[in-house]
């Protein structure tokens, strides 16, 4: 058994080796799994193909849609020159000289407007450049800049978001993407407010040092960047500014309707039947509301520009393209969740979880952000441990009666703190679309996603429990 407890932390410590090597999570992952395995004595081919494929196909089944939809959404949102306009509109009313604030703000109206996370940076990059080049500011805070509007309020702490992580623990919790409005909103509001204090803290400390936007601690050093041509041409242009916040407001609307007021009010007895696999609805409305959403904006968006069919079609291809790396790689880190679980020697170690002591809440967000961090992947992280731990984490809830709403916010937000540690694969890859390495940014993005949320949700637990929630 010790064997086997050892195997589990020598896999995860390769898996997170490899990530930060820069190896494919795809390949990564199975790998990681086949040590896991191999110290506890496991059979290797049965466990892959019984338990890890089943588990990744289990993921890609459940969560595609939104992937496909969101990366379409996206990119069409870029070819249509929306994404662009939205940018220089919010950065219009708030003034070039507050360029840091400008390219947070517009990085999270888009995260929360649906806009697919990876997406969002590629269309951010040129747009923060050119206002941090005006602005005279350091270019080395572009990374963490980005990465506060993208990885944080708006992906898991902001009641109604569309993004998959926010999502998941409705699949578990009988919740709906609306859960814990009150503590979201004040997290939310701690995270961006926070967030905002050390970018404009160290923006005045660089520049009090003698840096500037192209001084050598900013120099852009990485190839692949958005100047390097990756980002989709951006070929049609909006007729005003208003146009472009509509497929945004869409997504919002539709959502919100449809979750607290169309699909309550239709009969889902029929989901009961063996044809649906007896699901419950609450465990469903929020992934079909967020879905319905989103393809209700991308409708809006070519009923807008059906003149321009062409250009929009090149925004379907692509978006299908760029919908297939991020869900397989979640999905292969999922697989390896899964093959970890199934040795005996976990068995102990979800023992020891729940005998530490701790109540329904605290144990879920420990959990969650554990497997984040070591995964690298928020919703990897929590799809890991909510597969292993979500039916007994509900039981527990029940048992203690602590509301479910108020675990699936923490438990969300908790899975957006530690999955930030330099080996994740979004890290890597917004540092890659900047043009910058660990050494020059990774202190800001580490300070803006990972400890500031750590904090805050350390924070509203100890709320929580001291209030009764709200």
């Amino acid at each position: 058994m010790i064997l086997g407890i050892i195997g589990i932390i020598v896999s995860l410590l390769l898996l997170i080796t490899l990530a930060y090597r820069g190896v494919p999570v795809i390949l990564a992952a199975p790998i990681s799994a086949v040590v896991c395995l191999v110290f506890s004595g496991a059979p290797i081919l049965a466990s892959y193909t019984e338990v890890f494929m089943p588990a990744m196909a289990g993921f890609v089944g459940s969560w595609f849609p939104i992937f496909l939809v969101g990366a379409i959404f996206g990119i069409l949102m870029t070819v249509t020159g929306y994404a662009e306009s939205i940018a220089r509109t919010v950065t219009g009313w708030i003034g070039s000289r507050s360029a840091i604030a400008a390219t947070v703000i517009t990085s999270a109206l888009m995260t929360y407007g649906g806009i697919s996370l990876f997406v969002v940076a590629f269309v951010m990059y040129p747009l923060a450049r050119e206002l941090f080049r005006v602005a005279d500011i350091p270019r080395r805070l572009i990374p963490g800049t980005i990465a506060l509007g993208i990885f944080t309020f708006t992906m898991t702490a902001l009641p109604g978001s569309p993004q998959v992580q926010n999502i998941i623990p409705g699949q578990f919790f009988d919740t709906g993407a609306y859960a814990g409005p009150g503590v979201g909103i004040l997290g939310g509001v701690l995270i961006f407010g926070l967030g905002l204090l050390w970018l404009e803290h160290r923006r005045r400390s660089l520049i009090t040092k003698g840096e500037h936007f192209e001084s050598p601690e900013s120099k852009k050093v990485i190839g692949g960047s958005a100047d390097d041509g990756s980002q989709v041409a951006i070929t049609l242009a909006p007729p005003n500014r208003i146009v472009p916040f509509l497929p945004l407001l869409m997504v919002f609307a539709v959502n919100f309707a449809c979750t607290l007021v169309i699909f309550p009010a239709l009969d889902w007895s029929y989901l009961q039947e063996e044809t649906f696999g007896s699901i419950a609805y609450d465990s469903r409305a929020g992934l079909w509301a967020v879905l319905v959403a989103i393809v209700a904006a991308v409708l809006l968006i070519v009923a807008m520009n059906f003149g321009q069919w062409s250009t929009l079609k090149v925004g379907f291809s692509d978006g299908v393209k760029r919908s297939m790396l991020p869900i397989f790689s979640t999905a292969s880190e999922v697989g390896y969740g899964a093959v970890v679980a199934s040795v005996a020697a976990f068995a102990v170690v979800r023992d020891s979880v729940f005998g530490m002591g701790a109540n329904a809440l605290v144990t879920s967000v420990v959990t969650t952000s554990i497997t984040a961090g070591l995964t690298g992947s928020s919703s990897g992280g929590m799809t890991i441990a909510l597969n292993a731990l979500g039916g007994d984490l509900r039981a527990m809830a029940e048992a203690e009666g602590m509301s479910l709403e108020m675990m699936h916010r923490l438990t969300a937000m908790a899975a957006g703190g530690l999955d930030t540690l330099p080996h994740s694969g979004a890290v890597v890859t917004l540092l890659i679309v900047c043009g910058l390495t660990h050494r020059q940014s990774y202190k800001d993005i580490g300070m803006v996603t990972l400890v500031i949320p750590v904090l805050v949700v350390a924070a509203l637990i100890a709320l929580v429990s001291a209030v009764g929630g709200f």
